[in-house]
């Protein structure tokens, strides 16, 4: 007898709705190639190169210990809680309650139950591009509509408040606003946030999603700011999310967390004890001395990372058909490869797109970058300058060295 193939009536319709994330598929390509023995430089990974902080770790180990290795309240434990309220009230000037915050696997399980909790079929959620690859498609599985705005290069990269008061319709739920970006490191300055919070506080239906997940990673003495910050009549409707991954290297650990509305709290709570549960409760642990205790290695990761952006953006803006903006904050860089479309590889091949431009970059160069288009911008690539000084010095250099032999 022969099985019938049932594989595809085993996948839900949902499923079509949404992709794998391109720049988790650029690190698995990435890798695969290093394990075949290439030297291959990932610049696609999105993730500090620095070791989690000692006295972190240490806490972890305390906790194990201790026997802190069962289950804890779903959305997080209240020490933890309570250390993410000092930190929002003592950097940002945001108050909030246990009621009032949530804690995940990671800032993008924060972002994934609010969407899911939140929104009904075919509202909309203005996402302005480049945007982080899985916003999209959290609202799609959401079954939400994506309402992109495109914000381009000469405009840093940023929203501006006539975009906005354009995309709001009545059936606007949700704006995100990611500050700094990824992918660009486009950061929003005060004035900018407040000129963008008078449109919204003329549309009392747009709740506000402040992605602030990069929020220690700024330059030049930028002053970071959040919108319910700038201006608290926004607070109510604002869901400020963050989370210890970047800022304190520890992306593995998986510890996110949020302040907001205690009913979509509550809500996405339903939803966590019903998926995951609770977050792992060592990792919670670790996070509780992240907030708590010292805070002096950010600015020293902060230099390093200036330092590398300097160099990098540097040595980009001299090869010819790539032109970048300068960055922010976070970790990444933008560049433009607009100059080079349409040129022709030594093999012949045309380079009609940003994504054929990065998989060039892989193949010849042994440099794995993201395509512009997953962020929703084509023409441009992300490259993560989260690697060292001397790594960044040779993926430049061989950049520079296959761009050369287009014509």
């Amino acid at each position: 007898m022969i099985a019938k193939n049932i594989s595809f009536e085993l996948i839900a319709e949902r499923m079509g709705r949404i992709k794998p994330s391109p720049t988790l598929a650029v690190n698995s390509l990435a890798t695969r190639l290093k394990a075949e023995g290439h030297d291959v430089i990932d610049l696609g990974v999105g993730e500090p190169d620095f070791d989690t902080p000692e006295n972190i770790k240490q806490a972890a180990i305390q906790a194990i210990k201790q026997g802190k290795t069962k289950y804890t309240p779903v959305d997080g434990t209240i020490e933890l809680k309570k250390a993410i309220i000092g930190k929002f009230a003592r950097e940002n000037d945001l108050h909030y309650t246990p009621g009032q915050i949530t804690v995940s696997t990671g800032a993008k399980q924060v972002l994934f139950n609010a969407l899911l909790a939140s929104v009904n079929p075919g509202e909309e959620v203005i996402i302005p591009a480049p945007y982080w690859v899985s916003y999209p498609d959290m609202v799609a599985f959401a079954e939400g509509k994506p309402v992109i705005v495109s914000c381009p290069a000469d405009k840093g990269f940023k929203l501006q408040p006539e975009q906005l008061e354009k995309a709001i319709t009545a059936n606007t739920k949700w704006l995100i606003l990611n500050s700094p970006s990824n992918p660009t490191g486009a950061a929003y300055t005060e004035d900018e946030l407040q000129s963008l919070a008078q449109v919204l506080l003329r549309h009392p239906h747009v709740q506000i999603m402040s992605d602030d997940i990069y929020e220690h990673i700024v330059f030049d003495g930028f002053e970071f700011k959040t919108i319910a910050q700038v201006e608290p009549r926004l607070f109510s409707r604002t869901l400020t999310v963050n989370g210890v991954s970047k800022s304190y290297a520890m992306t593995g650990w998986r510890i996110g967390y949020a302040g907001g509305d205690e009913a979509l709290i509550k809500a996405m709570a339903k939803i966590q004890s019903q998926s995951t549960s609770n977050p792992c409760s060592i990792s919670q642990a670790a996070a509780v001395e992240a907030l708590n205790g010292t805070q002096e290695f950010l600015a020293i990761n902060r230099e390093t990372f200036e330092e590398r952006r300097n160099m990098v953006l540097d040595l980009l803006n001299k090869i010819p058909g790539i032109n970048c903006n300068s960055a922010e904050g976070a970790f990444y860089l933008f560049p433009s490869c607009e100059g080079l479309i349409g040129k022709r590889t030594p093999e012949g091949k045309i380079i009609n797109s940003c994504g054929d431009f990065a998989a060039y970059l892989l193949e010849k160069g042994l440099v794995a970058a993201v395509q512009g288009a997953a962020f929703g911008m084509p023409n441009f690539f992300r490259i993560s300058y989260a690697t060292s000084n001397e790594v960044l010095k040779e993926a430049c250099h061989r950049i520079a060295k296959v761009c050369a032999s287009l014509s």
